[in-house]
């Protein structure tokens, strides 16, 4: 018999003899007082001991519960009487949170493990700045931190890391909650650091600090490479294209055919010239020696400033330049600068904003003042050519890619125009894009911001 059951006994028991007394009491004159009493007493014996069973149960389930987060418990072999099936929820629970400990435990090793194994410093903060975790290269990355333990869990970042770049990036992460990348050329001597900030959900912001030292060197070594053989080639080019053009305008004694290879050689001379020009300035403007000169200029001005440029080649090649919807909204930029991407654009739609071979090229230039996502004003520059097929647009923009390489190289195009023209917009705070349809044209987009005046 259960102690449940032997508590139901004592129960019955006292209803049996609370029913004796009575019927005593009913039966026997003045014989009611033993009886009361008796039960009285057997029925306080009871509900003590009941009493102290359920206290000693309840006591050892709270304290079993209490203890589940800290360490699982097991309560199956216990009795707990009326409270069995409790006690059974209780290490149902307990063993589930048991699995999920250790699954959760097992994750943060594994993630743990990833972040150590990053060739990238990795460190976390809270919403004050302190840092509560960082991977073994952020360990190495600070100098004296393996000896001294100057990376420390719970310390402020600013007493570990003294580079401005860095502090600043996770601060704007940290009161903006957005993504803010930098560049960092102080952290440690002669290194380069890609430093990114990005917020946590929960709070705090976590940055990843990227060695591109020897990235930088390796495309520095090329502008170098590329500046410096175009300008080698420069002089001998200039010298055949001379001379070329110097037999081909007074020999008179040349034969149809000699006057046939030296017109090809003038051509591809002629290009080549073209090509070490663009690689020049391609590598002046990578490498941020292209000195710009930025002002407030109007819009409009920029825009018929560039048509008037192309007006040579507009006639050369018998197309039609128009001028459409602009506006007098000045932009803070290098008007040079601009024109030169206007016109590299006007170019390249004359070029190849042909429909057919019996229909003369059009190119319209407007400009308009823009509110999203920035204040700019948007340029745009659309032939009524063939258009660009969709998987080309996103490398359209890409140094020597061509979408169609026969055609390009009949006309002279070195494949860096667009690439300078990128490079150009964003130095001066920009963007670029395209938009085609086949058979329908193409219409090139830059912005640029518009010039801020203090309010009086």
């Amino acid at each position: 018999m259960t102690r449940s059951l032997f508590f139901s006994f004592f129960v019955r028991m006292t209803i049996a003899l609370a029913f004796v007394a009575i019927m005593r009491v009913w039966f026997t004159p003045n014989g009611w007082a033993p009886g009361i009493v008796l039960v009285l007493v057997w029925a306080a014996i009871n509900a003590l001991l009941l009493a102290r069973s359920v206290r000693r149960n309840i006591t050892s389930l709270e304290a079993s519960t209490a203890a589940i987060a800290e360490r699982p418990v097991a309560l199956k072999e216990q009795n707990y009487q009326d409270f069995d099936g409790l006690a059974h929820a209780i290490s149902t629970v307990s063993s589930h949170v048991e699995r999920a400990l250790a699954a959760a435990s097992e994750s943060r090793n594994d993630l743990a493990a990833m972040i150590d194994s990053m060739q990238d410093a990795v460190v976390a903060v809270d919403q004050a700045g302190r840092i509560q975790w960082t991977n073994q290269h952020m360990q190495q990355l600070i100098p004296g931190s393996s000896v001294t333990g100057a990376v420390r869990v719970g310390h402020a970042l600013v007493q570990t890391i003294r580079d401005p770049e860095v502090l600043q990036c996770v601060s704007a992460a940290l009161s903006e909650r957005t993504v803010c990348e930098r560049r960092s050329t102080s952290l440690l001597p002669g290194r380069i650091f890609e430093v990114i900030a990005s917020p946590m959900p929960g709070g705090g912001a976590v940055a990843v600090l990227r060695d591109i030292t020897r990235e930088e060197q390796v495309e520095r070594t090329q502008r170098d490479f590329v500046a410096n053989v175009s300008h080698e080639l420069r002089t001998p080019l200039t010298s055949i294209t001379g001379y070329v053009e110097t037999l081909l305008d007074h020999e008179a004694s040349l034969s149809p055919q000699a006057r046939e290879f030296l017109t090809t050689i003038l051509k591809n001379a002629t290009r080549m010239n073209r090509l070490t020009e663009d690689l020049l300035v391609m590598a002046r403007v990578e490498s941020s020696e292209q000195d710009l000169h930025p002002a407030p200029v109007p819009a409009d001005l920029l825009v018929r400033d560039a048509v008037q440029a192309m007006s040579g080649l507009v006639q050369d090649a018998e197309a039609v330049l128009e001028i459409g919807e602009t506006t007098s909204t000045q932009v803070f930029a290098d008007s040079d600068a601009v024109v030169q991407v206007l016109s590299n654009l006007i170019e390249n739609g004359i070029k190849y904003g042909q429909p057919s071979a019996n229909v003369r090229s059009r190119v319209v230039v407007s400009a308009a003042e823009i509110s999203e996502p920035f204040e700019a004003v948007e340029f745009r520059v659309r032939d009524y050519g063939q258009g660009i097929a969709s998987e080309h647009l996103t490398r359209i923009f890409e140094r020597f890619y061509r979408v169609d390489k026969a055609r390009s190289r009949e006309s002279g195009g070195t494949g860096l125009g667009l690439a300078i023209a990128l490079h150009v917009v964003q130095m001066q705070g920009g963007t670029i894009r395209a938009e085609s349809k086949l058979n329908a044209g193409s219409t090139f987009i830059f912005t640029l911001p518009k010039a801020q005046y203090p309010h009086d």
